[in-house]
């Protein structure tokens, strides 16, 4: 199996019929003369090397619980053996990142991968080349990660500034014996990251980058999600490309925020769809092809906002990163009271809903939450355009992203968020 930049999935489809079969991961970057080093973090929920002894390389080559294990192989540059079943409960994801020790840059490389392995044989690889890169000196190459009780696999492909210490900086570890020459770690930029992948958006997140920095949100984490209204009066939406035009807007800021740089997507209207994930690599004429297209969805049907909020709250629940829910929707809204009691009891979760009316008129309770009671937080906003196309791209991102700071700084008051 080959798997793509950016793409995710399930252990299982890689051949890992249970979380506790033995895994073996071969790393190799061809076409350098120096060193590199091949390392695995184990990250814990906020993404940190919170326990340094699961920093797996070559000078600590065993995890404590022997669940990660760096050894010789005469195949791969690296190769790390590892038993999903026997990392603790603290471990949230692992990390298998190359850094170079010389002058060389990972755009100077001839090729690489990452490939899974069961029983010795190979089963998935993920390639790529110095094309994909720029003068970065380390590399993240993909991550093995906790999700609906289960493991799932992120061909990552992104680089960072600096070497295998500017990544244990990054990770929030300690380096013993740091060199001064060492450059500052810096997470590549949104720009450079759609770039690589989708060149059309690129104006799309600089101006996005824009708006984060404007409202201080550039190194925030979090989880984003999108609730597409599919009901019978969006027809038009959809049909002349407006809703494919929201995706487009909005993915750039999934690919700053989301831990997964995918947009989560669901769309309702009596009933409630979970769409697979918005991505770099399937947006562009994402509404036509997911799910065989919008108009095999079984939608076009009567609004039904509480289901929807229902299925979003369940999905992110336990989540340990804030998310952000932006809810895009024509108006129609009948079931005040139902929506009012979700929001309400949603206010103790870690959930910010950004409301957004496009093109249409009754939106009911949506256009009074500001003033609903019986919240700890305020965690709701609400506007509405009438065309999607009707402001500019600065215009959009500013609004979409005005209240989601002061929900953060209120929820972490809260202890809501860490």
């Amino acid at each position: 199996m080959e798997i793509l930049r950016g793409q995710r999935l399930a252990m299982a489809e890689l051949g890992q019929k249970a979380a506790g079969d033995s895994l073996q991961i071969g790393m190799s970057i061809s076409g350098l003369q120096g060193e590199i080093d091949s390392a695995c973090f184990g990250l814990d929920a906020q993404q940190k090397l919170s326990d340094e002894r699961y920093m797996t390389f070559y000078n600590q080559p065993d995890s404590p619980c022997a669940g990660v294990r760096l050894v010789k192989s005469n195949e791969d540059s690296a190769k790390f053996l590892c038993q999903l079943s026997a990392l603790p409960a603290s471990i949230d994801r692992l990390v298998f990142t190359a850094a170079l020790n010389g002058s060389e840059t990972m755009r100077q490389m001839q090729s690489g991968y990452l490939r899974f392995l069961v029983a010795n044989q190979e089963v998935a690889r993920f390639s790529f080349s110095g094309a994909d890169f720029q003068d970065e000196r380390a590399l993240m190459v993909g991550e093995i990660y906790r999700k609906d009780n289960g493991w799932r696999f992120s061909a990552t492909g992104q680089g960072f500034n600096g070497g295998l210490a500017a990544l244990v900086k990054y990770f929030g570890g300690d380096v013993a014996a740091a060199d001064d020459s060492q450059q500052p770690v810096s997470k590549i930029s949104l720009e450079k990251k759609i770039a690589a992948v989708a060149p059309k958006l690129v104006d799309l997140a600089k101006k996005a980058t824009v708006s984060l920095e404007k409202h201080r949100l550039s190194a925030i984490v979090a989880r984003v999600g999108l609730v597409l209204d599919a009901s019978g009066s969006m027809y038009a939406q959809y049909d002349k490309g407006k809703v494919q035009q929201v995706i487009e807007r909005l993915l750039p800021l999934a690919v700053h925020f989301d831990d997964d740089g995918a947009l989560d997507v669901w769309a309702f209207s009596s009933n409630t769809l979970a769409l697979p994930p918005a991505t770099l690599q399937n947006y562009s004429d994402y509404i036509a092809s997911v799910e065989y297209g919008w108009r095999n969805w079984g939608m076009m049907s009567i609004n039904n906002e509480p289901a929807v909020i229902e299925q979003v709250i369940r999905h992110f629940h336990h989540s340990t990163l804030p998310v952000l829910i932006i809810f895009v929707s024509d108006g129609g809204v009948s079931q005040n009271a139902a929506i009012k009691k979700l929001l309400v009891e949603a206010a103790n979760l870690p959930i910010f809903w950004q409301f957004v009316g496009i093109g249409g008129r009754n939106y009911g309770i949506l256009e009074k939450l500001d003033t609903l009671s019986g919240r700890i937080v305020d965690n709701c906003g609400f506007f509405s355009l009438d065309d999607i196309n009707s402001v500019s791209e600065q215009e959009l991102y500013g609004r979409l992203l005005s209240e989601f700071p002061l929900w953060l700084e209120a929820a972490k008051l809260k202890s809501i968020v860490c």
